[in-house]
């Protein structure tokens, strides 16, 4: 089943988090036949200020996503880093995103969105 948008339960689990440190939130797309990858970047493209005023920024984006284990297939992965918990939520709330996020949802076919927050391993470690 395509999945485009959170549920209600999805963004009060998100809401109930720490607001403490960054999150980078891991997106894995798949756009529809004809134009939907043109939608997307257009839903990028206007989306790029906000990030910037939040201080969020994108630190990875890549095409033509193989798998290599598992048996998912998507078409682009995009990592957006944003500072807090709180600064996503004030990007979602924002009239922009709101009014460009149609042309994300007319793009995409199906997405996953997973949340995750940077930690420090030992390979990170001088």
């Amino acid at each position: 089943m395509p999945i485009i948008l959170p549920t209600e339960e999805q963004l009060e689990d998100l809401q109930a988090i720490s607001d403490e440190g960054p999150l980078v939130m891991v997106n894995l797309l798949r756009f529809k036949p004809k134009g939907g990858e043109a939608m997307y970047e257009t839903y990028s493209r206007l989306m790029m200020p906000i990030l910037n005023k939040i201080g969020a920024q994108v630190i990875y984006y890549g095409g033509d996503a193989k798998t290599f284990i598992g048996d998912d297939a998507w078409d682009a992965v995009l990592l957006v880093q944003y500072p807090s918990r709180s600064a996503f939520f004030r990007m979602i709330s924002d009239k922009v995103h709101r009014e460009a996020s149609q042309y994300r949802e007319q793009g995409l076919l199906d997405s996953r969105l997973y949340i995750t927050r940077p930690q420090y391993v030992a390979w990170d470690l001088p």
